[in-house]
């Protein structure tokens, strides 16, 4: 399965919110990459929030969107131990798993899971959720690796 860069262009519905999500967990492998176990650990005052932690609720979050919702069963649980040196590990797996996963589905699906208030939801709706997720802590990640060593930039340079 080829992982686009970015959104396409000129491309449809599946390229244009797939490219968008692909974006999005680039950014923040990017970001998070290369950093010691005190890197991980950086907070900016008066947050607490680290990027290990941010690593760990985004693997969270694509095993629920991914994982539970698309009828599987959960691969990462709140009480999965995060460590400077597992937080990438444990993301990594959940969106390789949220990949293959998602692969199954075409975005008009209807998804197999039922909220507690009885709604269903398109695949379409979960991919946008996720997008919304990224989008919403990307910002906290630029920040905080921005503090540890300098690292800025929207994309990653082209090797």
């Amino acid at each position: 399965m080829e992982i686009l860069r970015e959104p396409a262009f000129i491309g449809d519905e599946r390229d244009t919110f797939i490219g968008s999500l692909e974006r999005g967990r680039r950014l923040v492998a990017w970001k998070t990459r290369g950093l010691d176990a005190e890197g991980m650990r950086a907070t900016l005052a008066p947050s607490t929030l680290t990027l290990g932690g941010l690593l760990t609720h985004l693997a969270t979050v694509e095993d629920d969107m991914f994982q539970v919702r698309l009828g599987e069963p959960a691969a990462v649980s709140v009480a999965d131990k995060w460590s400077p040196e597992g937080g990438v590990e444990l993301w990594e797996a959940a969106v390789a798993r949220s990949r293959a996963n998602l692969a199954r589905f075409d975005l008009g699906d209807i998804a197999p899971w039922t909220s507690s208030k009885g709604l269903k939801v398109s695949v379409r709706r979960l991919v946008a959720d996720m997008i919304e997720e990224y989008a919403r802590h990307l910002g906290h990640i630029d920040l905080i690796r921005e503090s540890i060593d300098g690292l800025v930039g929207e994309d990653e340079p082209d090797e």
